[in-house]
């Protein structure tokens, strides 16, 4: 029998966020859950790409069977377009195993991202997917929102010159470190930082994807 897909649903009053719980950057909105959940269901062929890149195995497939676990209520950031609030599944302690399957999964979203800016023309489609940014911009713009993210775990520092490879691995080890030993004040729960920086990368990997076809 086919494992189901822990899911998070999130609801604001506009938008409804369904995310996977297991799979740190799956997530979709909707205009309501079943919307959402219909979404999530549509990526799964795009993300199983994440999941080979991660070396993880299990992915559910393109057909995923969905189990609400958990429903959280959203606010105005939700409505505005990002997943914003932690379910409280996300403050259980993690194994070892956990926490470095999830690490190789956001390590993937990250490489998946790459790939695809890699490979884009600097000028991108422009239309209602994404508005106006071209390919750098939208690049930094992830970067510089990691780099917010970041500080809810306690590290900080300054966004990198996406151009600069070596520097954006630097910046992403540093990310990592702190994943693996958030300091005491920490603000977010590390799963959901892990969840909302995955999530963050792929939505614009994916939208650079259609913005060039």
């Amino acid at each position: 029998m086919q494992q189901k897909v822990r899911v998070y649903i999130e609801t604001g009053e506009k938008r409804v966020f369904a995310s996977a719980a297991d799979w740190p950057g799956w997530c979709r909105p909707g205009k309501t859950e079943a919307a959402a959940l219909d979404a999530l269901k549509a990526y799964a062929q795009r993300y199983a790409r994440v999941a080979t890149l991660a070396r993880v195995a299990s992915f559910p497939g393109d057909e995923p069977r969905f189990d609400v676990v958990e429903r959280v209520k959203g606010n105005g950031t939700t409505d505005y377009g990002a997943p914003a609030i932690p379910a409280q599944d996300e403050s259980k302690p993690m194994t070892a195993a956990e926490s470095q399957r999830m690490i190789a999964l956001l390590q993937a979203c990250w490489r998946y991202l790459d790939q695809v800016v890699e490979g884009a023309p600097q000028e991108l489609r422009k239309g209602p997917r994404g508005g106006g940014r071209d390919r750098d911009q939208m690049y930094d713009h992830v970067i510089g929102a990691e780099a917010e993210y970041a500080k809810k775990i306690g590290v900080r520092q300054k966004p990198p010159d996406g151009r600069d490879k070596a520097t954006v691995r630097a910046f992403r080890r540093t990310i990592v470190a702190g994943l693996e030993d958030p300091t005491p004040e920490a603000t977010w729960p590390v799963p959901y930082l892990a969840r909302r920086t995955a999530w963050h990368a792929l939505d614009h990997a994916w939208e650079i994807e259609d913005r060039i076809t």
